[in-house]
């Protein structure tokens, strides 16, 4: 799945401070543009070349029978404000996982990031702060620190339409303003709940832009790779394969792993629509050693001297210094054209992260 990393000079692509880069503060977005087709798109090439585009041009790099990969996971507002009996103080739980073993009206079982930590010990009820008939007991302690917790309810509506009440999209910490419109966070294909954060690549696609994909003679499949908060877990290793990754419950279908493998039989390209694409259908393959109808938990960690098995292209924004998903596009694109793409960003005033402008990697 590596290649050999012995030489000195590789050796350095397994250290953390090797995929930092200067980031002038005013070039992470805060708000998306106002159309989602008309950001920016970086093309590079695995030649070295880079050409400056709109994202409206993508369909440029497509042929005939090639197949589009997105993720159809979908945003839930997991950022949740408690309060306990009686005080005025805030609480917050970011909801990560469905833990419930069962479907049970009026109540659901999910792990939980907590804060403060030390307030939620278990037995301790909470109350959602904006609707104090939803109770929220602290059910167990996990050794990461996580909370089991319980929510309790009314059992006329679905969990997802009770946090559609109670909660809001936990935004990224360097996005300072709400958007005004919250369907600028969720992707236009966007149809099963289970996200933390939004799989930003595909924020770029409108419908008429996949439309006309697909009048061109390309195949659209979709996998499901529900987003953590681990997305955002910094590296705190100098060596970067001491990094512990997140995992995450993915799903992929008879149907799309047909498509994928008809294309692959047949000389076709198969470009993956942002990170969690290609680790679902690169982590999919490292557990069954094919593309097939699977689901389950995917911890696959990309980086310099991984080979592909599977995703030939790659759409995706502009990532953090020093974050795992800067260091997947560096084994796809190759570190040294990675970083020379990223100066070239930051010369041409791209805009950067969640909200920002888009890479195509071909």
């Amino acid at each position: 799945m590596y290649k050999d990393l012995n030489n000195s000079a590789r050796k350095d692509l397994l250290k953390k401070e090797s995929y930092f880069y200067d980031l002038p503060e005013e070039l992470i977005a805060q708000h998306p543009e106002e159309k989602r087709d008309m950001s920016r798109l970086l093309v590079c090439g695995r030649d070295g070349s880079i050409s400056h585009k709109h994202f409206c041009d993508v369909t440029d790099y497509f042929e005939q029978g090639d197949v589009l990969v997105i993720n159809r996971s979908k945003v839930i507002p997991a950022r949740v404000f408690l309060r306990s009996q009686n005080a005025e103080t805030d609480y917050e739980c970011l909801i990560l996982r469905d833990r419930s073993t069962g479907d049970f009206r009026g109540e659901a079982l999910w792990e939980c990031i907590v804060h403060p930590g030390k307030k939620f010990k278990p037995g301790k009820i909470f109350f959602a702060k904006n609707d104090p008939s939803v109770r929220i007991s602290v059910e167990e302690v996990l050794e990461n620190g996580n909370r089991i917790v319980k929510f309790i309810y009314d059992d006329c509506e679905s969990f997802f339409s009770l946090l559609d009440r109670i909660g809001e999209a936990p935004l990224p910490p360097y996005i300072k303003e709400k958007p005004e419109d919250p369907s600028r966070y969720q992707t236009v294909y966007a149809n099963k709940e289970g996200s933390a954060a939004a799989p930003t690549a595909g924020l770029h696609f409108t419908k008429e832009l996949l439309e006309k994909l697909e009048a061109k003679g390309v195949v659209i499949a979709d996998v499901l790779l529900h987003v953590g908060l681990g997305t955002f877990r910094p590296v705190k290793e100098e060596d970067i394969t001491a990094h512990i990754m997140h995992s995450e419950h993915y799903e992929i279908s008879a149907e799309t792993a047909e498509k994928i493998n008809t294309a692959k039989k047949n000389g076709k390209r198969v470009f993956a629509v942002g990170t969690t694409s290609a680790r679902t259908l690169e982590g999919a393959f490292a557990k069954e050693g094919e593309v097939k109808e699977s689901s389950g938990e995917t911890s696959i960690f990309i980086y310099p001297g991984y080979e592909l098995n599977v995703v030939d292209c790659l759409i995706t924004n502009f990532h953090l210094p020093e974050s795992t998903l800067i260091m997947l596009v560096c084994a796809v694109l190759g570190y040294d054209r990675t970083m020379a793409a990223y100066n070239e960003a930051v010369k041409e005033k791209y805009r950067f992260f969640s909200f920002g402008d888009a890479m195509l990697i071909r």
